[in-house]
């Protein structure tokens, strides 16, 4: 694939509703540009990294027109770029043209995926089986997953057969690291486990504690034969259920505020790095009885898990009314016409994703559109109290207009009334897709910054996420692989490897790879003290 790389340039950053020109470092991207480079783009920080890739791309039905470039080099490709597809393209070339535009850009969506990744993408009959042959070669025909049928329309057209649903392939990067993960726990546990709450329930109707206790003998006689559900030791009229610390803020700080406990009327242990939700969250958690106390207040609070709501498989038929997608934007941008076409639904997307996603886990959406499946992140991430992380990338003019915007409001609370919907803590920041790292002579694009240079040799060099090192070195990359790896380059001036810089260097290691324009040791001494030298801009790699 003859696909430049570029750079992402950062246009400004929204956080929990303010908008600003830092960085907010969330986690959560929102992409304008192609596809296909910003893809290539996001390789240096996320290569192996995503945990779930949703997208939904034109189905080519040849209703709708779809445009992208296949920066394919191949002179019958070449012949399609920038065609656009649609009515007018109706001839035998119009599947060609699609999978020409799909197949570049999975190749770049299977390197983004974790090992134990997968990837799940909507498609109606017009392209299902070309992309299911194009998925079994990228990913191999033994990472199928399955095909989920999503039943979303009523067809009352008596002269054919009823077209009612569409389709989400799912493949996953490689099976054997999900069947751990996915292992379905015996659905006769969480049955059998739900109707001895019940009998219980039905036999002490008012009596909590006696309730309790005699669940509680039930429970240490047959706790071996639960799993996964031999940590659900609690009752209540609510149903049996668990506790889970995940009210804390993992990795960052998080919000600071009391907790008061309900016996000793004192503050409860606050979690090490504060709680990961802001105070009226929490609030509404206390009033609707999702929170444990411990005896005191010495014990950090839980959530409350019922057994009921334990997932224990993804259905493979989903029936959902497709025209909730619709009526959902157009509550949020408070417009009579819906500023978009076929929206997805968040309950599509929530479903799915909750299955297959927990916390910090990122998820990749490269035909963003509207932003649907940010929206069904953050309202999961609201129900479970996650920190699940997005990227959205979108070509259309739109992406900040709508697809951002709708994020935007998502996060600051909309609609009125008896449909007022609050908001959801969030951050995101937006970028444009930047100047190319390679000109088209192959000379390096010094208009990009050293950063961005030092931040592509590094990840081709060591498929790691560049982060600056001691700075009294001036041109160390960094250390990897017992190899320590030198940038030595300038804007306005040629640099040579010579005994001089030699002399310079602070960082002891086994191997030295080291960058410059020009190099006039000795082969005997570059051997003698394993140095590789590479030639700028010729020796790096390109991806």
């Amino acid at each position: 694939m003859d696909v430049p790389y570029r750079i992402l340039e950062h246009s400004y950053g929204f956080d929990n509703g303010k908008q600003t020109k830092k960085e907010t470092n969330s986690g959560n991207k929102i992409i304008h540009g192609d596809n296909l480079e910003a893809l290539k783009a996001l390789l240096p920080e996320y290569e192996g990294k995503v945990k779930c890739i949703y997208i939904d791309p034109p189905y080519n039905t040849g209703k709708d027109e779809w445009k992208y470039s296949d920066k394919v080099d191949h002179p019958k490709i070449k012949e399609w770029l920038n065609k656009v597809v649609g009515k007018e393209g109706e001839d035998l070339s119009r599947h060609d043209k699609w999978l020409c535009m799909m197949f570049p850009r999975i190749k770049l969506l299977y390197k983004l995926l974790d090992k134990d990744g997968i990837i799940f993408i909507s498609i109606d009959n017009n392209e299902l089986y070309n992309l299911k042959l194009v998925l079994d070669e990228i990913f191999g025909a033994s990472n199928f997953v399955g095909n989920i049928i999503w039943k979303n329309a009523t067809d009352n057209n008596p002269t054919q057969i009823a077209d009612e649903h569409e389709y989400l392939l799912c493949y996953s990067k490689s099976k054997k690291w999900i069947e751990s993960e996915w292992k379905s726990p015996n659905l006769d546990v969480k049955d059998k486990l739900l109707e001895v709450g019940q009998d219980f329930i039905n036999k002490f109707p008012n009596d909590i504690e006696t309730l309790q206790k005699e669940y509680t003998k039930w429970f240490s006689k047959n706790k071996a034969y639960l799993w996964p559900f031999d940590r659900y030791k609690y009752i209540d009229y609510g149903g049996i259920y668990t506790g889970s610390q995940s009210v804390h803020n993992p990795g960052k700080e998080g919000y600071r505020y009391d907790i008061i406990h309900p016996i000793t009327k004192k503050p409860c242990k606050e979690p090490l790095m504060g709680y990961r939700f802001p105070e009226d969250t929490m609030t509404n958690l206390l009033d609707s009885k999702k929170i444990l106390f411990g005896d005191d207040e010495s014990k950090i609070i839980e959530l409350k898990l019922y057994a009921h709501e334990y997932r224990a498989k993804l259905p493979s038929v989903i029936e959902l009314d497709g025209r909730k997608g619709a009526y959902t934007l157009k509550d949020i941008f408070t417009q009579a016409k819906t500023p978009f076409k076929n929206p997805k639904t968040t309950e599509l997307l929530e479903e799915i994703l909750s299955f297959v996603t927990k916390d910090n886990d990122i998820i990749l959406d490269s035909f963003a559109g509207s932003g649907t499946s940010a929206h069904a992140i953050l309202n999961l991430n609201k129900q479970d109290s996650c920190n699940r992380k997005y990227i959205l990338i979108e070509m259309e003019n739109y992406a900040d207009s709508l697809t951002a915007q709708r994020i935007k409001n998502v996060t600051t609370g909309y609609g009125k009334g008896n449909k007022k919907v609050d908001g959801i803590e969030n951050s995101f920041d937006f970028y444009e897709l930047g100047k190319p790292l390679f000109l088209d002579n192959e000379m390096l694009n010094e208009e990009v910054g050293l950063d961005k240079i030092r931040e592509y040799v590094w990840f081709s060099e060591t498929r790691k996420p560049y982060e600056k090192v001691n700075e009294k070195e001036e041109h160390l990359l960094g250390v990897a692989n017992s190899s320590a790896f030198y940038f030595y380059y300038y804007k306005d001036e040629l640099t040579t490897l010579d005994d001089s810089f030699l002399r310079k260097l602070k960082t002891k290691a086994e191997q030295y790879i080291i960058y410059a324009d020009n190099c006039v040791l000795d082969n005997s001494l570059m051997q003698k003290y394993h140095i590789t030298f590479k030639k700028i801009p010729r020796d790096i790699t390109r991806f």
